[in-house]
């Protein structure tokens, strides 16, 4: 989500006062049942309602651009922007759809290598927003493109739809009411996401698109493989805390 001082950023939507979101959110979880959500995806949904209520920094200070990150060397903004949401219908909206992928990722794939994915993918997607981004100014020669502040998980949640489409091609979805290929799902839904909603972040939610796809039909997959140890093929059938157990006693020696 655009938090520049022409999208209107208003911190008073972030005050208790505004809680209708979060109390939806909390309704849809408790109505798919908190037993029937994998560790991995209710954990991670867990650490970002967490930090909606209880920021790690404020947002201006959690916020991610060129001049913050790269200007200035902030770089934890790459960690703290994908965690932190503008307000409760930001954080509704996209804990929603992460739950939809975060479960259908997880029982396919597996808890760890879920938590390996978003952790990539939210490192990824704010190098790739920052070059784009830079890239946007470079040729524009225009530097509001580098002065431009975004925060939210959705570019990582683009990414993520990416890899759900890529394991059933030749299905339908329906984006917004509209059947479309999922070939071309996620492309229907970026342009229609920023029409109908004009201060979401379009080069945000591309650079999750292009992370997707450098895994899908990249080589960031093999490349994550290379780096995984023990666990470099996808264990959907594993339990997250035998394959972290031999991860860590395969790749760590034991201390002193």
């Amino acid at each position: 989500m655009d938090l520049s001082p022409q999208a209107g950023f208003s911190t008073r939507l972030r005050q208790w006062g505004c809680r209708l979101g979060l109390l939806l959110l909390a309704s849809q979880l408790f109505q798919v049942g908190l037993d029937s959500i994998p560790p991995v995806t209710l954990a991670v949904l867990g650490l970002i309602i967490y930090l909606h209520l209880f920021p790690a920094a404020p947002l201006m200070q959690a916020s991610m651009s060129v001049e913050q990150v790269y200007w200035h060397g902030d770089w934890l903004r790459l960690l703290l922007s994908p965690l932190h949401h503008l307000n409760d219908w930001h954080l509704y909206f996209n804990m929603v759809s992460f739950l939809g992928s975060g479960v259908n990722l997880e029982r396919r794939l597996g808890g760890a290598w879920l938590l390996y994915l978003l952790s990539v993918f939210t490192v990824l997607t704010g190098l790739v927003y920052l070059v784009l981004e830079a890239g946007l100014t470079k040729i524009t020669r225009d530097q509001s493109y580098s002065r431009r502040s975004v925060v939210g998980f959705s570019g990582v949640l683009f990414a993520l739809t990416v890899l759900t489409d890529h394991y059933h091609p030749g299905g339908v979805t329906s984006v917004m009411g509209i059947h479309v290929s999922n070939r071309y799902a996620i492309w229907v839904e970026l342009v229609l996401i920023q029409l109908i909603v004009p201060r979401a972040s379009f080069i945000g939610h591309l650079a999750g698109i292009l992370v997707g796809l450098l895994y899908t039909t990249g080589p960031l997959r093999k490349i994550m493989k290379a780096f995984a140890g023990s666990f470099k093929e996808e264990h959907p059938n594993q339990s997250l805390v035998f394959i972290l157990q031999s991860t860590c006693h395969a790749d760590f020696p034991t201390p002193q």
